[in-house]
């Protein structure tokens, strides 16, 4: 058993995760060149987005900022933003910024530019102001990892009271009341973090008012506030609970982790992307089963060091049980979110989410080590001894509790075999810690399945000249700063006389210049060229209107770049042309 759940956790474990928000097309397309002004800007994501109220800056070619109506989604469709530009756009090229909150409360951000009638001789820059601010996104992170560890604490620590039933509960109250605080103040912190973390600004506007109504509409904000509410309505419950059965006390219980683990499910990765009922239905039994294992860990630990009276055979072994059933669900989950957020083995190692859940995985299956170790040295042999005691054979979770056995012991023995019992507890606690850490990690991650979607997208290319045929030409010199792509449209691109423009952007994708470019045309199968297009330079871009390509065939374009008096480079392309 301990085998194949090594096995079925090192290809399958996973944190809860299925969709950031990642950007599939623009209109008017990354670095296109049209004929006149467009009238909206619409961008297209691969799942549904929150729009801010500055979700678009457009900084005209003088830099300064262009008035925007406020946006909204493109007909009715939730993964689009669309915001409308003014008629009287100047010539040159445009810069856009964009910023919008994904439906897992990510917000995402980037940055295009679209040049009008012709590229200006320097774009626009995309003002910092809009990234992601490094300080609020670090307390906002601290914030939700911290949130993790108080509610793996409260929800565990209260199913380990109520379903192993220690005889001494006073060493719970502390951790659960540690937990229900870290659990409030956390939270509260996240619902003002929420705006200055969706618009990228420092925690210094945190209280502005102006930004709650916002935030308290949008998904993430109302999750975080029904969190709110069920804590502060569990803590007005307690006095009336402790006057009822230990059953009404359990079911009480279960709601209440219920509402919690709903509140994470229904704001983050599992309520965006493919079959999100599926997905967050194991998104809470995962949290859950991660809670009541993780957090029982703990305390049972502390019961082990503080409980005046030690905890017997029986409440060790229902914890075996309750670890095992929650072992089984993770499994179980993991393996299905493992699926929907990898979309493909390969993604384990070529993407940054693979990756971070190698490194899950590797602690998961760490911790399932350090529980078959407490099998181990927890079992004593028998030994004459003037009395018998059960003791357990088993805490962690790698496996079902056998049965109980009955062995004869010294009370050295038994000091020996607490002494073994917590470091194997304590050991499994800490590394439970890492294991939670690297999962916040993983759900601030995009996700491979979305970034294999993004990358599907296709290359911008030209816009507004019907019958033009454009195409990208990457190119590398291998010096600093010699690398980017050459835009290349053909006007109609048939035999005959052609236009040719080419736009030259360097490695970060802005517009970027070049002491030459040169493009010539060869068609090998006829014996025909070199044809040199005799480019020229325009003012921000390379063009011709007198490349006169006489047969159809397929041609090879030869593209030559010149970033400086030494360094160039040829690239080569196979180029269709018809009558």
């Amino acid at each position: 058993m301990l085998l194949g759940t090594l096995l079925i956790l090192l290809l399958g474990g996973a944190a809860p995760a299925s969709a950031h928000a990642a950007l599939r097309a623009s209109d008017p397309a990354e670095g296109s060149v049209v004929k006149a002004a467009p009238p909206h800007i619409t961008l297209t994501f691969t799942e549904s987005v929150g729009l801010l109220e500055d979700s678009f800056r457009v900084y005209g070619p003088d830099n300064r900022r262009v008035h925007m109506e406020e946006p909204a989604h493109a007909a009715g469709a939730a993964d689009t933003a669309r915001a409308a530009l003014p008629r009287d756009l100047a010539e040159g090229t445009y810069t856009v910024a964009w910023r919008v909150v994904s439906a897992d409360s990510h917000p995402v951000s980037g940055a295009f530019t679209f040049s009008i009638g012709k590229p200006s001789p320097t774009p626009p820059a995309a003002p910092a102001d809009h990234a992601e601010h490094p300080v609020t996104k670090s307390l906002y992170d601290t914030g939700r990892y911290l949130a993790y560890i108080a509610a793996a604490l409260l929800i565990g620590t209260a199913a380990f009271a109520a379903l192993c039933r220690p005889p001494d509960t006073a060493p719970l109250r502390a951790p659960m009341l540690f937990g229900w605080w870290t659990l409030l103040v956390t939270t509260a912190a996240l619902l003002v973090l929420r705006a200055p973390y969706e618009k990228g600004t420092s925690p210094a506007t945190a209280l502005d008012l102006s930004s709650f109504p916002g935030t308290l509409t949008g998904r993430p904000g109302l999750a975080l506030l029904t969190r709110l509410a069920l804590l502060l309505t569990a803590a007005s419950l307690v006095p009336l609970l402790r006057r009822r059965s230990p059953r009404t006390r359990v079911t009480a219980g279960a709601a209440l982790s219920l509402g919690l683990a709903l509140t994470w499910a229904s704001a983050e990765h599992a309520s965006a992307g493919i079959q999100v009922p599926v997905a967050m239905t194991s998104s809470v039994l995962h949290l859950l089963a991660m809670a009541a294992w993780l957090g029982g860990l703990t305390a049972l630990l502390l019961t082990l060091h503080r409980a005046k009276t030690p905890p017997p055979y029986p409440t060790v072994a229902r914890f075996s049980r309750l670890a095992f059933t929650s072992v089984t669900v993770l499994v179980v989950t993991g393996v299905y979110q493992s699926w929907r957020g990898l979309g493909s083995w390969s993604a384990l190692t070529g993407t940054t989410y693979g990756r971070t859940l190698t490194v899950k995985l590797a602690a998961t299956v760490f911790l399932l080590l350090a529980a078959a170790l407490s099998r181990r040295w927890t079992a004593l042999p028998a030994r004459p001894a003037p009395a018998e005691e059960r003791v357990p054979a088993l805490v962690g979770a790698a496996g079902p509790p056998p049965e109980p056995r009955t062995t004869t012991v010294t009370a050295g023995a038994e000091t020996l075999h607490r002494r073994a019992l917590r470091r194997s507890v304590l050991a499994e606690v800490a590394v439970a810690v890492a294991v939670l850490l690297v999962t916040t990690v993983l759900t601030g991650t995009l996700p491979s399945r979305a970034e294999a979607e993004a990358a599907k997208a296709p290359e911008p290319q030209v816009a507004g000249l019907p019958g033009a045929e454009a195409f990208t030409v990457p190119y590398d010199t291998g010096a600093p700063g010699g690398s980017g792509t050459v835009q290349l449209q053909m006007d109609p691109g048939r035999v005959g006389e052609n236009g040719l423009q080419a736009v030259v952007f360097g490695p970060q994708g802005a517009l970027t210049f070049v002491p030459e470019l040169r493009v010539s045309f060869t068609l090998p199968a006829k014996d025909v060229g070199p044809i040199d297009a005799k480019l020229t330079d325009r003012g921000g871009y390379w063009a011709t209107n007198d490349l006169t390509l006489p047969l159809e065939g397929t041609w090879t374009l030869k593209l030559t770049v010149r970033v400086s008096d030494i360094d160039q480079i040829t690239e080569t392309r196979q180029v269709k042309i018809t009558r």
